[in-house]
């Protein structure tokens, strides 16, 4: 029996708490940011979801869609941000598996493009994502690429 499946956070709202202090932990931005977007979601305010993978009751792996990635182009929207797996859990396929989800959800709900902000190469154009540009990070000191998803 497989014990991991994937959700949207409206599947399970009683985990909001618990996932946003989860990506809190990962990332490093405020838990109380990811609770704000994820009641907007949750509240029916926008369509921006928040993706979960889980091994029984445990979150391994996840992803959430947000206006702006902290970066100048504010006129690439939405992007799909704080992509996550667990290491022990990497290989697997599951940061796909999320990926496609999201893809497929939004575009079912009218939203495409998405956009991505990533200082990874190989890994996002593996599921369909195409290097767009480079843009400037809030803070950062360096480009990071952008990706976009048709």
């Amino acid at each position: 029996m497989n014990d991991i499946y994937y959700i949207d956070l409206r599947q399970r709202p009683e985990l909001k708490d618990e996932t946003a202090q989860w990506f809190h932990e990962k990332w490093g931005v405020a838990k109380k940011a990811y609770l704000e977007c994820m009641e907007s979601y949750l509240n029916g305010d926008n369509e921006y979801g928040w993706y979960l993978c889980l091994e029984k009751e445990k979150i391994v792996g996840g992803l959430g869609v947000i206006e702006n990635d902290f970066h100048e182009r504010k006129d690439l929207k939405p992007n799909v941000c704080a992509v996550y797996v667990q290491e022990e859990y990497r290989g697997r396929g599951i940061a796909g598996k999320l990926l496609n989800m999201v893809v497929e959800d939004l575009r079912a709900k009218g939203i495409s493009p998405l956009y991505l902000l990533s200082d990874h190469i190989g890994f996002y154009e593996r599921y369909g994502w195409q290097f767009l540009c480079l843009v400037q990070g809030d803070g950062e000191d360096h480009l990071s690429r952008m990706y976009v998803h048709y």
